[in-house]
C-alpha cells in the first residue's frame, strides 16, 4: 500500500509556518510524525512492546532525541566518522521530554514504550529543542497508547521586549528570557529555563504567550488524527481482581504500623531503616501464605499506601515527615575556605542535604569547547554536578555520568551564568560533589557554588540561591498545598517538583516537573511568590558566612594579565617554531595564548607570581616595542660614526642619533663626549617621510644656553 500522507498547517503571526505530518514516514512503528519549522525539520517514533515489562512499577518509558551531523551540512569531528554517544545538549532534550510526557501516562501502564527523536534538517534561525515535545506528542498520540493528550510544548525568548516563539540560536544569545514551556489546553505540565533577574509577573506574561501557542499546536494535532482513516488503539489491561485484593488486605493489616512509622519525625536514614524492615516483613508473610504474587507488585502496592500516609498526613495536619509545618525551611549551615589548597570552596548543607562546591580558575585554553550539530561555542563559565552514591547510602556502580546529573548541573549553570561579570578574565570551572541527599541537592548546589565563587574572589554582581517546591492537592477539600524546600520522600509522593533560583531582585533560573495532568496559572504564581521569599531568606542565612567576595584572588590561585599588541608582531612573540614564545613560559614559568582578534594580537599571561608575570610582560614588550612620536627614551649607544651615532632603543629597534641632533654646539669629534654602551636619552621625532628612517634628537631635550651639552 503506498504511503499517503497527511499535514496540518499552521500560520504563525510573523509569517512562518509549522507544519505537522505522518503518513508517509516510518509507518511500522506503532506512530511517527515529521515536524518542519522553515529548514528544521525532526521526526519522532513510538513503539510499545506487546507485553508488559516484568519486575518493574514504574513506566517503563524510554525517550531518545538525536542530531543528525548532516542535518546541519557537518561531518563528525574526531577519528571515529560516525554519531556516538549523545551530547550534553540532546540529553537536556530527552529530559525535557519525559518531563512533558510521563505524566500523561496510566500510571499503572507498564508495557515498554520507546519514544525516539531525530534531527533530520536544521535551520540556524530555528531551534529544535522547541519543537521535540511537539513531534513526540503527535507521534504518542496518533499511536493509540493510553495517553492524557495531545500537549506541545514551545521555545520562547524575550528580546528587547518583544516575544518570540521557536528562535534561532543567535536571537537566544540576546534575549533576558529563555523558557521552554510545555502544556495541555488547559493547564501548564513543564517550565525550564534562564533569565536575568526577571520578577514573576514577567515570567508568568512570557509563560500565558507561550500557552497560547501550545494550544494552537495541540489543536493541530487533533485537527491531524481526523484526518486519519483508520484510526490504532494499544489495548491496556488492568491488574487482575488478585492484585486488588491483596491491596486490600495488605492495606488493612499494615496500614497503620506504615502510618506511626511517619508520624513519629524520624530521620531518612531511620525511617528508611524501618520502612525496609517492615517490608521485608510483609514480603515473608505473604510468601509464606503462598499466595501467589510478584515481588514487584508488593512493592507498588507498599509505595501506594506509603504515598497515602504522607500526603493524608501533610493534608490533614498541616505537618510534614520531619515536623515542620508547609512553609518552614530546614535548618541551613554553610562554610568557606574549607579546602586551602583549592581556588575556592564551600560547603552548604540544608536538613539532610550537603553540598561541597569548589571553582577552578583557569585561563581561556581552559574553556569548555562545544562543537556538536547546533552550538560551536567556548564556554568560560561551567558547572558540573556530581551525585555519588553513598550520598543517599546506596551502593551503585558508577557507569559514567548519568543524565540526571547532566540535568542538575545544567540547571545550577544557568542559574549562575549570568551573575558572572562580562569583563572576568578567567575560564571558572565550578565541581559540586553531593555528599548527602534528602531533597534539593541541585538547589544545595547552586547556594554552595555561588559562595565558592565569593571565596575565590570573583566579583559576582549578587549571591544566587535556590529553593525546591512542592505540591499536594488536598483531596479533603480541594485545595492546593504548596511545600517549601521539599524532601525528598515530599517528591516521590507529591504532585510537583518547582525549582527556582534567584537573587533578591528576580529569577535566574527554573526547572518545573508535574506528576499530574497539569497546573493552573494561580497556582504557578503563588508557587513562585512563596519561593521569592524562601530565595530571599537563605540569600541572607549565606551572607552571614560570607557577606561579600573576597576582594583578592587566593595565594594558590593564578593570575591573569591581558594586553594587545600589533598584529604584525603576533610572529615575532612566536618565534620560528614557538622558540621565543616557549622560552618566555619556561624562564618565567607562566602559560602564553596569543590571538588574532580585530587586526590585533591578543595576549594572555596566566601565572602564579606577579613578580614573573611582569617579567613575562617586559620579554614581551621588548619584543613588540615601537618608538611613539614626542616620548622621550634611554638610548644605548651602538656605534659611533663621524656623522653621529647609532643607538638602540629597544631590541630591534635602532636609529641615527645624527651629530647635529646630539648638541645645540658644534661637535667635530663624538668619541671625546660618547662611547659605546653609554645611555643617552633622545626624544623620538616620528619617521623621515622620503626614507622612512625614524628621527631622534637629544639636544631639542637641553636649554640653548646650557654649556653641559651632553
Amino acid at each position: 500500500m503506498k504511503p499517503e500522507l497527511i499535514k496540518e498547517n499552521i500560520l504563525l503571526e510573523d509569517g512562518r509556518t509549522l507544519s505537522i505530518e505522518t503518513g508517509y514516514l516510518a509507518c511500522q512503528a506503532n506512530g511517527s510524525a515529521v515536524v518542519r519549522m522553515a529548514n528544521t525539520s525532526l521526526i519522532a517514533t513510538v513503539v510499545v512492546s506487546t507485553e508488559e515489562k516484568k519486575g518493574v512499577n514504574f513506566l517503563p518509558l524510554n525517550i531518545d532525541y538525536r542530531e543528525k551531523y548532516s542535518a546541519g551540512g557537518k561531518i563528525p569531528g574526531g577519528f571515529i566518522k560516525r554519531e556516538g554517544r549523545p551530547s550534553d545538549e540532546e540529553i537536556l532534550t530527552m529530559r525535557l521530554v519525559d518531563r512533558l510526557l510521563r505524566p500523561l501516562f496510566p500510571k499503572i501502564f507498564y508495557k515498554e514504550i520507546q519514544i525516539m527523536i531525530s534531527l533530520l534538517s536544521y535551520d540556524i534561525n530555528v531551534l529544535p529543542d522547541g519543537l521535540a515535545g511537539l513531534v513526540a506528542s503527535t507521534a504518542v498520540y496518533l499511536s493509540g497508547i493510553p495517553f492524557k493528550g495531545p500537549v506541545s510544548a514551545v521555545r520562547i525568548i524575550r528580546m528587547k521586549n518583544l516575544f518570540i516563539i521557536n528562535p534561532g540560536i543567535e536571537d537566544v544569545k540576546k534575549s533576558d528570557i529563555d523558557l521552554i514551556v510545555g502544556g495541555s489546553i488547559n493547564s501548564i505540565l513543564m517550565v525550564e529555563g534562564e533569565m536575568k533577574e526577571v520578577s514573576e509577573k514577567e515570567i508568568m506574561k512570557i509563560i500565558k504567550i507561550a500557552h497560547f501557542y501550545i494550544k494552537r499546536q495541540i489543536k493541530a494535532q487533533i485537527n491531524l488524527l481526523k484526518k486519519i482513516k483508520k484510526k490504532s488503539k494499544i489495548d491496556f489491561n488492568i491488574k487482575n481482581n488478585n492484585f486488588f485484593y491483596l491491596k486490600e488486605k495488605l492495606n488493612f493489616l499494615f496500614f497503620e504500623k506504615i502510618y506511626n512509622i511517619y508520624k513519629k519525625f524520624y530521620k531518612k536514614k531511620i525511617r528508611l531503616k524501618k520502612i525496609n524492615i517492615l517490608l521485608n516483613n510483609i514480603k515473608k508473610i505473604f510468601f509464606n501464605d503462598h499466595i501467589i504474587i510478584h515481588e514487584n507488585e508488593i512493592d507498588i502496592i507498599f509505595f501506594e499506601i506509603k504515598k497515602k500516609i504522607i500526603r493524608e498526613i501533610i493534608c490533614k495536619e498541616n505537618i510534614r515527615l520531619d515536623g515542620r509545618s508547609l512553609d518552614d525551611i530546614r535548618n541551613i549551615s554553610s562554610k568557606v575556605d574549607c579546602l586551602p589548597g583549592v581556588h575556592g570552596s564551600a560547603i552548604f548543607s540544608r536538613g539532610e542535604t550537603q553540598a561541597l562546591s569548589t571553582v577552578t580558575l583557569g585561563s581561556s585554553l581552559d574553556v569548555n569547547k562545544i562543537d556538536n550539530v547546533i552550538i560551536q561555542d567556548k564556554q568560560k563559565f561551567y558547572l558540573h554536578y556530581n551525585f555519588p552514591p553513598f550520598s543517599t547510602g546506596e551502593i551503585k556502580l558508577l557507569k559514567g555520568v548519568s543524565r540526571r546529573e547532566i540535568g542538575h548541573g545544567n540547571l545550577a549553570q544557568r542559574a549562575l551564568k549570568n551573575i558572572i561579570p562580562f569583563d572576568n578574565p578567567y575560564t571558572i570551572r565550578v565541581v559540586s560533589d553531593v555528599l548527602e541527599s534528602n531533597g534539593s541537592s541541585s538547589m544545595a548546589t547552586v547556594c554552595a557554588s555561588t559562595l565558592a565563587l565569593m571565596d575565590a574572589g570573583i566579583p559576582i554582581k549578587r549571591p544566587v540561591s535556590g529553593i525546591s517546591m512542592g505540591l499536594i492537592f488536598n483531596k479533603f477539600t480541594g485545595e492546593a498545598l504548596i511545600l517549601s524546600d521539599i524532601l525528598g520522600d515530599e517528591d516521590n509522593i507529591g504532585d510537583m517538583d518547582f525549582k527556582i533560583t534567584g537573587t533578591k531582585y528576580g529569577m535566574t533560573a527554573c526547572q518545573m516537573d508535574l506528576k499530574i495532568y497539569g497546573i493552573s496559572y494561580d497556582i504557578l504564581l503563588k508557587t513562585i511568590l512563596k519561593a521569592k521569599k524562601g530565595i530571599i531568606f537563605i540569600i541572607n542565612n549565606m551572607l552571614t558566612t560570607l557577606n561579600s567576595p573576597r576582594i583578592s584572588l587566593k595565594p594558590t590561585a593564578p593570575k591573569i594579565y591581558t594586553f594587545n599588541i600589533p598584529k604584525t608582531f603576533i610572529g615575532a612573540v612566536i618565534g620560528p617554531g614557538g622558540k621565543i614564545i616557549q622560552e618566555i613560559q619556561y624562564s618565567t614559568e607562566t602559560n602564553l595564548k596569543i590571538e588574532e582578534k580585530e587586526n590585533l594580537g591578543k595576549i594572555e599571561i596566566l601565572g602564579k607570581n606577579y613578580n614573573k608575570i611582569k617579567d613575562a610582560i617586559e620579554k614581551i614588550k621588548y619584543i613588540v616595542f615601537f618608538p611613539k612620536i614626542g616620548k622621550i627614551y634611554k638610548a644605548k649607544v651602538k656605534y659611533i660614526k663621524p656623522f653621529g651615532v647609532f643607538v638602540e632603543l629597544s631590541k630591534g629597534i635602532e636609529g641615527l642619533l645624527h651629530i647635529s641632533e646630539i648638541s645645540w654646539k658644534k661637535l667635530t669629534n663624538l668619541e671625546n663626549y660618547l662611547k659605546i654602551g653609554n645611555f643617552i636619552n633622545v626624544k623620538y621625532l616620528g619617521k623621515n617621510n622620503k626614507n622612512g628612517k625614524i628621527k631622534l634628537s637629544h639636544k631639542i631635550l637641553l636649554s640653548r644656553k646650557c654649556k653641559k651639552n651632553i
